[in-house]
């Protein structure tokens, strides 16, 4: 069957509405819509930093859902219903409950790795924090202070508590029952997970399999070969491997080829989302809206080949960047309108004057945001819907020249109220 062929209008209509961002928070104001948005994206990564005011999966699920609060995931992650669970896939990531038996893996190879070292290393330490857990878990490292001595570690030396505990998470032996702030709690990961599904197991090949899939999930549209720059196939298996199960996945009728205008190599999509692409066909089916995207969005993982080749969109999460060599700012988020990445935006929650400042905004090149009919109320509701997100009460703008006509324009909209 030849590869479908679409162009590149047509394929960023398809992800937009794929990534359920036609409009923007169009999924109901209900916690169910947090599992509905995980199940599409397969992962969400997870990152400790609230500087704009909401970590990034929380801000990946606010683009998606009316209303969003943070306890809702939170509920899903730490509550007497646990749907969701933090484990190692891209990186640390929040993935279904259900699909924990294809992710095992990650703690086989954790084993394999850190069996033999540091949990044998620090044996009596290991031993020490599973019987307390047993008794008194969850708890924290700040519980196990009798074991302070340093040990080397991932990127540092690191007291034998937090490594041990560290090291027990990646190989399964407790997972993070909840979270205070960026303080984790531990458990014994049998207290976590319901026992029929600590039971089951997948084969290698069908666990890599599945975790190249959930690359197919976040990003909507990929290819096995997506370089290292963008970190989409990260820990997904040598090319060779993806190249391989791809194919399968494809006769398998699990994954579509497309041909997509000015991409040079050919791109895949899930098959049960053509529907999506057929429904996209039409320009006038999209319904835009102004969405501020988490730094690790999905949609923005493949920063080459779709964010870059598609888009026509350069972004780097200038967080980890030395400030006198970034471009833009620490925490900037790129700012989507209807079908096209049209500038960056970067807020930051002063949680005491309950302020949402508004530190830097940036349009593209040849983006005019006071001309474009429907985009000043479309960004009015996007402004609204964030500082309610992060309870704010007001929102104040940099003193430049877009700060200040933005602020003008805004004070006008009846959506800004």
């Amino acid at each position: 069957m030849p590869d479908l062929q679409i162009g590149a209008d047509h394929a960023r209509r398809f992800l937009v509405a794929r990534h359920l961002l036609a409009p923007p928070r169009s999924l109901p104001a209900e916690p169910a819509s947090v599992l509905a948005a995980v199940e599409r994206l397969g992962s969400l990564q997870f990152d400790p930093l609230e500087v704009p005011g909401a970590r990034n999966h929380d801000l990946v699920l606010h683009a998606r859902i009316a209303g969003y609060r943070r306890e809702w995931c939170d509920a899903w992650l730490y509550g007497p219903d646990r749907r969701l669970i933090e484990l190692y896939n891209k990186s640390l990531n929040l993935l279904p409950m259900h699909e924990l038996p294809h992710y095992r893996i990650a703690w086989q190879r954790s084993h394999d790795s850190y069996g033999d070292g540091i949990l044998t290393e620090q044996a009596d330490v290991a031993k020490a924090i599973l019987k307390r857990l047993k008794t008194d878990g969850p708890l924290s490292t700040a519980a196990f202070g009798e074991h302070g001595h340093a040990v080397d570690w991932w990127w540092a030396p690191t007291r034998a508590s937090r490594a041990v505990m560290e090291a027990l998470f990646v190989t399964g032996r407790i997972g993070i029952s909840r979270r205070d702030g960026n303080r984790r709690y531990y458990d014994l990961i049998e207290r976590l997970v319901p026992p029929e599904l600590l039971r089951l197991k997948e084969s290698e090949e069908a666990a890599m399999t599945h975790r190249l899939l959930s690359r197919y999930r976040a990003t909507g549209m990929t290819m096995p070969a997506a370089g290292t720059q963008s970190e989409v196939m990260y820990s997904a298996g040598p090319t060779a491997d993806r190249v391989r199960r791809t194919n399968r996945l494809v006769d398998d009728g699990i994954l579509l080829p497309v041909e997509v205008e000015g991409l040079k190599a050919t791109r895949y999509i899930l098959a049960d989302e053509e529907s999506i692409l057929d429904e996209t066909s039409d320009p006038a089916s999209l319904t835009p809206g102004v969405s501020f995207l988490g730094p690790l969005d999905p949609l923005i993982w493949d920063r080459k080949g779709i964010l870059r080749g598609l888009f026509e969109f350069d972004y780097l999460w200038e967080v980890y960047v030395p400030e006198s060599k970034r471009k833009w700012g620490y925490y900037v988020l790129p700012m989507l309108f209807g079908d096209r990445f049209v500038g960056r935006i970067e807020p930051r929650l002063d949680r005491k004057s309950k302020t949402l400042a508004i530190v830097g905004i940036w349009f593209e090149a040849g983006f005019e945001p006071m001309e474009l009919p429907g985009f000043l109320a479309a960004f009015a509701e996007a402004i609204k819907a964030y500082r309610s997100f992060v309870g704010a009460e007001r929102v104040t703008w940099p003193r430049t020249r877009a700060g200040r006509a933005l602020a003008r324009a805004l004070s006008t909209e009846p959506t800004a109220a």
